[in-house]
């Protein structure tokens, strides 16, 4: 028995040399492998072209035609086909300077006239042949093409950037069509002289993270043909997420004052001389007139730039990455493309880990992931879980397995207020009847971090559980509804989760104190689409979800509650003084518990 064996994996062994003599793509335990004749990269074949579009964004009168480079093993010189990884992105050809005055000053009341914002001009890179190294150590010694382009209007790109306007999911369809043979490409920008992708099988995945995390899923709307898989790490899947919340204007994680007008000025690298035509179509007439920062109304403008939107057509699989505690790009973005990818029955899976901006999943699985939709290789990485989640305390290179996001055990629990002084209480799951209200007063010179930590404030509310017995899982999204009176005309809502008492440790895990976020305009009530002034001293209900999260807040701790109005690092900041009063018996907090109330009332009662 064992010298058949022996025999077995000689005959194994044997085969993997021979595939490698042969400079062909080998597999092992579901994943490409390195091979040796792909290694050298001086024998990598790297040319760049132009791709024709079938749009025209720069006003010349003829279509935008995309830059693109490819690097592949010069043994696709000598009839071998390989599939593609491609990455696309607006930054390959350099961003815009630090220039004082490009963002939107948010010092002012809400609603008011916003002065115009300076507009610093981008030095173009525009490299040739190389636009980007990026994924081609990686992938190409495991047989894979790697293809970067520079979306419109950016680098030696023709067009004009829109910041997720139609071009910029045309134009990765069109580089998708070109290496299958539907789009013409050609070796300068202007010329006749045809370029044939005849060396790739017409098989493509994308990945990226942020900007170019969104245009694999802008790509995969389009519903192209030879676009098999895509893995999106920290996207963008709807401009007005990440530029307003429920209404309100809210700024981005650290890039206060930012907006889709200061986006366009960031990236705009393309041709000097064609920048003017885009400026005026785009960014001063388009955008300038859509964003609507005096309102922060979800209208035609946003709707156009929502992903979500333009999913029917998708037929890639999709691997989503995100971290729970990137506050720049926030882990909504990933939840609703993935459900939505779910509902459509396409194959799905989502890794998420507890960290910030970015974080791709662990290498073994996007390897498993191409190798099974480009390759054609079966290794069940699309079977089993569909979430991958780690854990506070592990690496993201190891991630616990759940049968998907939210987890499936989790159920909504209902926590009601019970005030207990003046601008305080407890969070309960029984109802206390004829409380009042309580009234905080909005002052954003007060962080979220530092009210968080006071004993006691009359800039928020503050409503805690008792202290944890055991640990206690949340997984999804909570959701708050609140009923809630302004002073004035016009209000910030702000909404913080909170892991209590705060670890104010310089060392303090990222875990640790935010449990999640939410931000709402309560001109909005009615919808997000229409806003309405208050009637100061009138009451109004509103419900909103909370950004989605996965923790384990640890025994010991209290899960907060923080109602305030401006918050310094996100939204509008309008002078002091505003008051909000919150009709207590008419506000609760839904709160998703792996293994309901039943869980709940464990934790806080054992």
């Amino acid at each position: 028995m064992k010298k058949y064996f022996l025999l077995i994996a000689l005959i194994l062994l044997n085969f993997s040399l021979l595939a490698q003599e042969k400079a062909e793509p080998w597999f092992k335990d579901g994943e490409a492998q390195i091979v040796s004749a792909f290694e050298n990269q001086n024998d990598w074949i790297r040319t760049d072209l132009w791709v024709e579009t079938t749009f025209d964004t720069d006003g010349d009168g003829k279509p935008d035609r995309m830059h693109v480079d490819v690097t592949r093993p010069k043994q696709t010189e000598d009839g071998l086909k390989l599939p593609v990884v491609y990455e696309s992105s607006p930054y390959f050809a350099g961003v815009a300077p630090e220039v004082e005055g490009a963002f939107h000053d948010v010092h002012h009341e809400l609603g008011a006239e916003e002065k115009e914002i300076v507009h610093p001009s981008v030095k173009r890179l525009g490299e040739r042949p190389i636009i980007s190294n990026s994924q081609i150590k990686t992938w190409v010694p495991r047989g894979y093409i790697v293809v970067h382009s520079s979306s419109p209007g950016t680098g030696l790109s023709q067009g004009s950037p829109t910041v997720g306007g139609d071009n910029e999911s045309l134009a990765p369809k069109a580089v998708i069509d070109w290496l299958n043979g539907r789009a013409k490409g050609y070796t300068t920008p202007d010329g006749n002289e045809e370029v044939k992708a005849y060396w790739t099988t017409g098989k493509v995945g994308m990945t990226g993270t942020s900007y170019n995390g969104t245009i694999p899923l802008a790509a995969a709307t389009t519903g192209v043909e030879g676009l098999e898989a895509i893995i999106p790490i920290a996207p963008n899947t709807s401009y007005y997420h990440y530029y307003r919340s429920n209404g309100l204007v809210r700024s981005p994680g650290g890039y206060l004052g930012e907006d889709v007008d200061v986006l366009y000025d960031f990236i705009n690298s393309g041709d000097e001389t064609k920048r003017a035509y885009g400026d005026s179509i785009y960014r001063d007439t388009e955008i300038k007139n859509g964003i609507d920062r005096k309102t922060g109304d979800y209208n035609e403008f946003w709707a156009g730039r929502d992903y979500l939107n333009d999913m029917k057509p998708m037929k890639a699989a999709l691997f989503m990455s995100h971290g729970f505690n990137d506050w720049n790009v926030m882990p909504e973005h990933s939840y609703r493309i993935y459900k939505a990818a779910e509902a459509m029955g396409l194959p799905v899976k989502i890794y998420y880990h507890q960290y910030g901006h970015g974080g791709p999943p662990p290498f073994s699985m996007m390897n498993k992931w191409f190798t099974k939709y480009l390759f054609g290789i079966e290794n069940d990485i699309d079977k089993g879980p569909k979430a991958w989640i780690v854990r506070e305390n592990d690496k993201n290179d190891n991630p616990t397995p759940y049968a998907d996001y939210p987890n499936p055990d989790a159920e909504n629990v209902t926590l009601h207020l019970k005030a207990t002084s003046k601008n305080e209480g407890m969070l309960t799951v029984e109802k206390t009847k004829k409380q009042g209200t309580q009234t905080l007063i909005d002052d954003y010179n007060f962080s979220a971090e530092k009210l968080a930590q006071l004993s006691t404030s009359k800039n928020r509310l503050l409503f805690v559980t008792p202290i944890l017995k055991e640990d206690l899982h949340l997984s999804g999204l909570s959701k708050m509804h609140i009923k809630l009176a302004s002073s004035k005309p016009a209000t910030n809502l702000s909404v913080y989760m909170v892991s209590l008492p705060w670890n104010t440790d310089k060392n303090a895990k990222i875990t640790d104190n935010i449990i999640t976020r939410g931000w709402a305009d309560p001109q909005n009530s009615k919808s997000i689409s229409e806003s309405e002034p208050l009637k100061p001293g009138k009451f109004y209900e509103l419900s909103f979800n909370l950004i989605p999260d996965d923790q384990v807040i640890p025994a010991g701790q209290q899960i907060g509650l923080m109602i305030f109005s401006s918050d310094s690092e996100f939204t509008i900041l309008p002078n002091p003084g505003t008051e909000l009063t919150v009709d207590l018996d008419k506000t609760t907090v839904e709160i998703p518990v792996v293994g309901g109330k039943k869980a709940f009332d464990k934790a806080v009662n054992r």
